[in-house]
């Protein structure tokens, strides 16, 4: 156990973080955030407590705070925590009874709230359409509402469990502790169950908070674009023809009563709405029936082409040019779609994207508030007319618009949110597919002649130049690339490669999360490379610790069938994150995708960490190891005939690239391997047991096993000599005065998993 202090606003846990302590606060309160929603956890709640491998939430001190840490990653580590200890197996069991009891309370509300919002968005939808017949005014088109469906969860708390919960936490909590304090293996049964439960809740509660955020616009939203307007809208038209508009009134009111009891809007939000229908003067005829909000574009009826190129700065005539290339290319029959013209016409044409491209992107950049939905569509999905992708998809993609946030999050950009990160200077431009960086290539142009020494001073610090750079190379590359068929490849949306319904194809953050997360928990250490720490005051010159280092996603505007690992760092520094890349929607198993990218990212780091030796087997490395093996497998006395025969099979698949090897072999030891199901030979598994170990849990399942025992046994016992090393060298260090830091600590857990 360690005491940790910690300031408020301090945050403790993050989100997608590794979980390796369960911290018990002892002074104080920290504000666990699920999301929209957030409990307060006071003394003797457990953060952790809820989470295995991965933490779901984001924990922040509430106020200055006392914690006491406990490894605990597992059931054997809280097993060894309680045992003879009477006390904290009484407050650990408290916790998870309480803190269980206040996810499921916190549950309840939101499932109430997403079950009323649907019937009431329903009600209010029908009441419109009967005003509108009623009265005979012009209904208005609402898309959003075609697609409005009721709640469906994949997590649900049973409605016993909740019965269950309340009983235990309201009425015999005293019996119920006493009953389950009497024996270690009943106390632990009883938190991991909690535990196990909490989970679930806790992803439940995700679900329904995506569901009403993204939802929430059809009633009420700051574009205007609602049921609010339309029933304003119907009140006007209503008055116009001298008719009662007090049921339209009582239904507005009744708007803003159950927004204002969902809280999942703003109150200025509601207040300035609801201020545009009071005081909206009916009397006056020449009062704008816009109530000073934006009117909803009919995506169906707008020249989208014309207004990205008007706004793109092209000339009247040049405008035409692009236009007419644009219908010769949706025109053009299937048959002709291979030929050699179609191929010149493609190439064209993607020269233009990417001009068009620019051009947009630098004047949108400089005032987004210029930015119309059907810009968006264009930046960040590739869309440039309807009839290109079709009305269906037109519109999804015009309403997938105001949800984009879900498309992004700390590690995860759609192109157009990584571009605005490389012109504001947060982000680095990309490698060409020279694997060449920015300066570098500024270094190949003077030398070719092509920009002078003072130029290149000043492009290294233009951002539009850099912007320029990352679209003309990495964009139009690694564009073409996760499209997946090269061929045919152009960068305009196009509904041929719409294979099913945009939100089905849509590539989310919380899909790639997940994702990563699943390959994390079983190959903990993926992400984690080397770093140098010093402190020569202290007696520490150069020591290398691990430090965890997760990649940028960067999702390409295409419907693609490949993603690409194209960067396995952003520059010279070996902790700066890769880059990995998807497309934006795609029909495919994004889990397959997510696997291959992960064993290619495998394979690079180590090349890059090798340097010159990465396949000097005299250096001992995954590649270097991997190389020899595939390179005298014939001569292997550990191979059978047959397996050498599949060997041989594996490196004519795989062109005889190495990597490609790797990366298959990689795929099954994460998929089935993991699991005890046997798909690699005894060299392969050794190598990747080495350098991809399992995570401790698994490991020690796999140990029973006599094809892992002995390699196991060998990676256990070098690590718990490099954890006795570290344990005396940071004992010296402390001794020296010196503090042990985040990342020291993340280093000594490292060496425990």
């Amino acid at each position: 156990m360690e005491i940790i202090k910690v300031q408020k606003d301090q945050v403790i846990a993050r989100k997608n973080g590794k979980v390796k302590y369960w911290y018990l606060i002892q002074e104080g309160s920290v504000i666990q955030k699920l999301g929209i929603s957030e409990l307060k956890l006071e003394k003797n709640a457990i953060i952790g407590i809820l989470e295995r491998d991965i933490f779901l939430c984001e924990y922040m001190a509430g106020e200055d705070t006392v914690l006491a840490a406990f490894s605990c990653e597992n059931v054997d580590d809280l097993k060894n925590v309680l045992m003879g200890q009477e006390k904290i197996r009484h407050v650990f069991l408290r916790a998870a009874i309480e803190q269980r009891h206040q996810l499921l309370t916190l549950y309840s509300e939101l499932y109430n709230k997403a079950r009323q919002y649907h019937m009431f968005v329903g009600t209010v939808y029908n009441d419109y359409k009967t005003f509108c017949s009623k009265y005979k005014v012009e209904e208005e088109n609402f898309y959003e509402m075609e697609h409005f469906k009721p709640l469906v969860m994949q997590h649900r708390a049973e409605a016993w469990e909740v019965d269950n919960s309340v009983s235990v936490a309201r009425k015999y909590t005293q019996e119920y502790l006493q009953l389950m304090e009497k024996d270690d293996s009943l106390t632990v049964g009883a938190i991991m169950e909690a535990a196990a439960q909490m989970r679930r809740f806790t992803q439940g509660i995700g679900e329904m908070e995506a569901y009403l955020s993204y939802n929430k616009d059809i009633l009420l939203s700051e574009s205007g674009n609602d049921l609010f307007k339309r029933l304003f809208d119907a009140a006007i038209k209503m008055y116009a023809k001298k008719y009662d508009i007090e049921p339209v009134s009582k239904e507005i009111n009744m708007i803003v009563k159950i927004a204002k009891k969902l809280n999942i809007y703003k109150e200025r939000l509601i207040i300035r709405r609801f201020n545009e229908y009071n005081n909206y003067e009916f009397d006056n005829e020449t009062a704008s029936g816009e109530n000073g909000v934006r009117k909803e574009i009919d995506i169906l009826a707008e020249d989208c082409l014309g207004d990205i190129l008007e706004y793109a700065g092209y000339a009247s005539e040049e405008a035409e040019e692009i236009c007419k290339l644009m219908e010769e290319y949706r025109d053009m029959p299937e048959g002709e779609a291979s030929g050699k013209e179609a191929f010149a016409l493609r190439k064209k044409l993607t020269n233009i994207f990417y001009d068009i491209y620019y051009k947009v992107f630098i004047r949108a950049v400089k005032d987004e508030s210029t930015l119309t939905p059907v810009l968006e569509m264009f930046l960040n999905f590739g869309f440039m007319d309807v009839s290109f992708v079709g009305e269906e998809h037109a519109q999804a993609l015009y309403h997938l618009t105001a949800h984009l946030d879900i498309c992004h999050s700390e590690n995860i950009y759609t192109i157009y949110e990584w571009l605005k990160c490389i012109y504001n200077g947060q982000k680095e431009p990309s490698k060409n597919e020279f694997d060449l960086d920015y300066p570098a290539y500024l270094v190949q142009q003077r030398k070719e002649g092509r920009i002078t020494d003072k130029q290149i001073e000043e492009f290294k610090q233009d951002n539009e130049k850099k912007v320029e750079f990352e679209i003309q190379n990495m964009f139009a590359s690694v564009n073409k690339i996760t499209y997946g068929r090269i061929s045919s490849f152009c960068p305009i949306l196009n509904k041929n490669d719409l294979l099913n319904s945009i939100e089905k194809m849509l590539v989310t953050a919380e899909k790639i999360e997940n994702s990563m997360n699943e390959i994390r928990k079983v190959d903990y250490s993926v992400f984690y490379r080397e770093v140098v720490f010093s402190d020569a005051a202290r007696g520490i010159n150069c020591e290398w610790i691990m430090k965890e280092v997760i990649p940028d996603i960067i999702l390409m505007p295409n419907a693609g069938t490949r993603v690409t690992m194209w960067q396995e760092t952003s520059g010279v520094k070996r902790d700066t994150p890769g880059r990995i890349m998807f497309p934006i929607f795609t029909a495919l198993d994004i889990d397959e995708f997510m696997l291959d990218a992960i064993g290619c990212f495998r394979w690079e780091m180590c090349r890059r960490i090798q340097g010159v030796h990465w396949n000097d087997i005299r250096e001992k490395s995954l590649t270097s190891e991997y190389c020899d093996y595939l390179q005298f497998y014939r001569k292997n006395h550990e191979l059978s005939a047959e397996t050498k025969e599949k060997v041989k099979n594996m490196l004519a698949r795989a062109q005889n690239k190495y990597r490609g090897v790797f990366v298959k072999d990689y795929i099954n030891w994460v998929k089935y391997e993991s699991k005890g199901s046997f798909r690699l030979n005894k060299v392969s598994r050794d190598i990747l047991i080495k350098y991809c170990p399992f995570a401790k849990a698994l490991r020690k399942e796999l140990k029973l096993n006599p094809v892992y025992q002995n390699a196991i046994e060998r990676f256990d016992l070098e690590t718990t000599k490099k954890l006795q090393r570290y344990n005396s060298v940071y004992d010296k260090y402390k001794k020296a005065g010196g503090e042990i830091t985040p990342d020291l600590k993340e280093n000594l857990l490292f060496y425990q998993m």
